[in-house]
């Protein structure tokens, strides 16, 4: 039997919350960082961050491996830091789940052993399946576990869905929220459309994943005319890999959005600011070589503030980009409004305890 969000964390959902994807912590031997791993848990809160997803692309898909079996440990520890922590407000936990239904159903069982709130359904790495076996795929999992759908861009091993298999996604019962990151407006609105056109619209919240449009994402309402009458959808939220660096920066861009659409009056700016963020992330996720660099900048950043040891990969050919670094080092040069670099230097010793 499924155990559904609380009132207060389906109120939250529905608000909008930064969720950053939580990271891997290595050490030089491509062990895990146990010091390390908690410590950004410990930073995402401090942040202010609404939640936290882990076994998600950025804690890399290789924890899953018979070989290295983290991915039981890493959900363990950041649940435990979240008990620890005795928050005063909601916080989501989010557990990654992928592959083929029996894959996905046991991981879904370990997230609702650890006490996870929802689970995060990849579609990535069924390309030989149809849409209709990977819906019966999401109403498995959410029998067990409210679902956050997942729309991944195809160049990180997602794959194309149509209009109507959203729209018969939206339709399951127990699918709280969609992430959509497949990095092109004509999908996401496919997405929103089809949200747009189910009896459960009013029940799913919507999340970009579009690193590279995220400001823009935030501030738009979608209007459609659905049976002959109007019906509006806004994507209140991220769950973004983006927003596991500098993460203290993203919350407060978001509760900024959130009090700009209240009033319905957005300057031009936005725009600039769009562009700005969406710089910073071709610098973190590294398109200019096909997203190679996407992990290993994020963890770049992480070491540069000192909450990672290193850039290292459980895949040793996973690495830092020719010029990545340099991108980095401009980024923080011509948009250092956008870093936290002070509150983690002001905190990070009591996150490394």
């Amino acid at each position: 039997m499924r155990k559904d969000l609380s009132p207060e964390l389906l109120k939250a959902l529905h608000e909008g919350l930064a969720i950053p994807a939580h990271p891997l912590a290595l050490d030089e031997n491509r062990k895990l960082d146990e010091k390390s791993q908690r410590a950004l848990t410990r930073y995402y809160m401090a942040s202010g961050a609404g939640g936290i997803a882990i076994g998600v692309h950025s804690t890399q898909f290789e924890i899953r491996d018979p070989g290295i079996k983290l991915f039981e440990p890493v959900l363990r520890m950041a649940a435990e830091e979240v008990e620890k922590a005795k928050l005063d407000r909601p916080f989501l936990k989010v557990a990654g789940i992928c592959g083929p239904t029996e894959q996905a159903l046991a991981e879904t069982d370990v997230a609702v052993r650890l006490g996870y709130d929802v689970g995060l359904l990849s579609m990535g790495g069924l390309q030989g399946w149809t849409e209709e076996q990977i819906l019966e795929r999401t109403r498995a999992v959410a029998a067990r576990i409210p679902v956050f759908g997942f729309y991944l861009q195809p160049s990180v091993g997602g794959r194309i869905f149509s209009f109507e298999f959203w729209k018969a996604f939206a339709d399951i019962d127990g699918v709280v929220a969609i992430k959509m990151a497949p990095f092109n407006r004509y999908q996401t609105i496919d997405v929103v459309r089809a949200v747009c056109s189910s009896k459960r619209r009013d029940e799913i919240a919507l999340y970009t994943g579009n690193d590279d449009n995220i400001v823009v994402d935030l501030l738009t309402t979608y209007r459609f005319n659905i049976d002959g009458q109007p019906v509006e959808k806004s994507i209140v939220g991220g769950l973004l890999g983006h927003w596991a660096v500098w993460t203290k920066k993203a919350v407060e861009l978001l509760e900024e959005i959130k009090g700009v659409r209240a009033t319905g009056s957005i300057s031009t700016e936005w725009l600039t600011r769009n562009v700005q963020v969406t710089d910073t992330n071709a610098a973190f996720f590294d398109p200019a070589h096909g997203f190679a660099g996407c992990i290993p900048g994020i963890h770049e950043v992480l070491r540069r503030q000192g909450l990672l040891k290193g850039t290292w990969c459980l895949n040793p050919h996973e690495e830092l980009s020719p010029g990545q670094a340099e991108e980095i080092d401009r980024m923080y040069r011509d948009y250092p409004h956008l870093n936290d670099d002070d509150f983690v230097k002001r905190h990070i010793l009591e996150w490394m305890k």
